[in-house]
């Protein structure tokens, strides 16, 4: 969309789309720039014992979840969005509700109960012969579980939508060519809905990769944990930019897989008037094993460690630790409050100006400062961190050169800084929704403001705004969530003294206090259901 505005300049909005984009390439630049200076003794020495299993466990990690997550989200999207069963509609939007549960605070309960001081494995010592046995639950086939619990309703919904928009025209035209239902999905429904499948693929790959707070608290190491290490532990911030650009290049490399996988598939929907839906009703012992399916799937990623989260919740509350978290809820809110601010005005300056100009250069850009979202959060920091490192050195040696006076750190250690990396990981979240509003209003629009003698800014402000108020509203909610729970960003970059309910959590888990991290976990849930229910009332429109 292009809209033309003799009394506004292309070019002044095609410098905000360069600026936006600069916030992007600037981090990526300067981790890949860090092979430029290696730090040779400790990059050998991660080359040497550590990397290897890093890639092992990054690979294992990624394959387990990817596979873990086809099943469950494709199955469950089978069977809400085609068939008919007791409990489908509380099922539909139920299965969904795990996106609400922070793959760290998944975590954290599951070790609670699994563990070896846990009650299931107590309980199991209890029976005779059993008294010595132990089960190992910090593994990979346990990590994947609990992350492709959290993570699975991303190909869920995914699915699910893509087989309603299927209707029953194609499915019943093959069960005319003697296909049984079995064959009909595997043959028909399931082949058509791999672009849908393959984006949520996608998601829940890119999570995984991203993800630090369930992996350290597994103490699993990935990526992410030794970026973390390598910058807190060894004191390397070179090291750590050097193993973030293999996580780059990792992550990247995804997406340009699913691009290229994407760009080879084309599917039409040749049904007129839209597609009719007459769902397959199950009976007898089918419709009875499917309602058990999704109720033990809903129980085990949701039900179970929401109830374990309120017991050990009212236990802390009840040990007079209810209002030790009030500065931290203040904090967190504070900071997702703002960060959504910052990034809902950012996205509708950034729409405006790809609407305002259209060209190519102007769209890849756009896609290209909304590109962070592929971004671990310890990349982010890392990426960010270095260049202000030098920007507060040279400032702190203009400063003594002028005015002969010592400052310390201008811009480390800042909240505005925190903002900017929100800012960069999370405009693609702002960004999609508020685009998705714009590109509903008419161009005529445009058209009669400038006819009228308006700028370009007064064309948004009296016109576009008032008419992006829901995309602004979903923006809003969906970014303060996200940033409320992000963990690595938060951890690595905050000023001294300016925890959150995420770090709080991680310093509880990283000392084994399971219990004592429920309630920040429980306050963390319920802000991130908001959301949830929001996500499903558009995908049910």
């Amino acid at each position: 969309m292009n809209v033309i505005d003799p009394k506004s300049s292309k070019g002044s909005w095609h410098v905000i789309v360069w600026v936006l984009a600069a916030f992007v390439v600037i981090p990526l630049v300067t981790i890949f720039s860090s092979f430029l200076t290696p730090e040779k003794d400790i990059w050998a020495h991660l080359a040497t014992t550590l990397l290897p299993e890093l890639l092992l466990n990054t690979l294992i990690l990624v394959v387990g979840v990817a596979s873990f997550t086809a099943v469950l989200g494709v199955s469950l999207g089978w069977f809400t969005g085609i068939c008919d069963f007791p409990g489908r509609r509380f099922f539909s939007w139920a299965l969904a509700l795990p996106m609400a549960l922070p793959a760290y605070v998944m975590a954290f309960i599951f070790l609670g109960i699994m563990d070896f001081s846990g009650p299931l494995q107590g309980f199991m010592r209890t029976f005779p012969g059993l008294e010595t046995y132990m089960i190992e639950v910090r593994k990979a086939p346990f990590v994947i579980i609990v992350l492709g619990l959290t993570l699975y309703p991303y190909v869920y919904l995914l699915s699910r939508a893509s087989f309603m928009n299927q209707g029953s025209a194609m499915f019943e035209a093959s069960r005319t060519l003697g296909l049984n239902p079995t064959q009909a999905f595997f043959k028909v429904a399931l082949p058509i809905s791999r672009p849908w499948i393959v984006s949520g693929l996608a998601l829940v790959l890119m999570e995984t990769l991203a993800d630090f707070g369930a992996v350290s608290i597994f103490n699993y190491d990935t990526f992410t944990t030794a970026i973390y290490k390598s910058w807190f532990g060894f004191f390397s911030i070179a090291a750590a930019a050097q193993l973030s650009s293999i996580l780059v290049v990792l992550a990247f490399s995804l997406l340009l897989l699913e691009g290229v996988y994407k760009s080879r598939m084309r599917y039409y929907d040749s049904s007129r008037g839209g597609p009719t839906l007459v769902r397959l009703r199950l009976r007898g012992w089918r419709a009875a094993a499917v309602t058990a399916y999704c109720s033990i799937v809903l129980g085990v990623a949701f039900i179970v460690p929401l109830g374990q989260l309120i017991v050990w919740s009212v236990e802390m509350i009840q040990g007079g630790e209810g209002g030790t978290y009030f500065k931290y809820i203040v904090r967190t809110l504070i900071l997702g409050a703002s960060a959504a601010f910052l990034i809902c005005c950012v996205s509708v300056l950034l729409s405006y100006a790809k609407r305002r100009n259209g060209s190519k250069i102007n769209r890849f850009l756009c896609r290209l400062a909304t590109i962070g979202y592929a971004l671990p959060g310890t990349v982010l920091a890392v990426g960010i961190v270095l260049p202000l490192v030098w920007c507060d050195n040279l400032l702190q040696q203009i400063i003594f050169l002028v005015v002969h006076v010592e400052t310390g750190p201008l811009f480390q250690g800042t909240v505005l800084v925190m903002l900017g990396a929100y800012l960069v990981r999370f405009l693609a979240v702002g960004f999609s929704s508020v685009d998705s509003a714009m590109q509903n209003i008419k161009p005529s629009l445009d058209e009669a403001a400038a006819i009228f003698g308006k700028t370009g800014l007064q064309t948004l402000t009296i016109i576009h705004f008032p008419l992006l108020q829901k995309g602004l509203f979903t923006a809003l909610v969906l970014v303060v969530v996200d940033v409320i729970k992000e963990m690595p960003i938060t951890l690595m970059m905050r000023p001294f003294g300016w925890d959150t309910l995420a770090v709080k959590i991680y310093e509880l888990t990283s000392e084994g206090e399971w219990v004592r991290a429920a309630l920040p976990g429980l306050y963390l849930v319920l802000a991130g259901m908001i959301p949830v229910f929001i996500f499903i009332r558009k995908m049910e429109k």
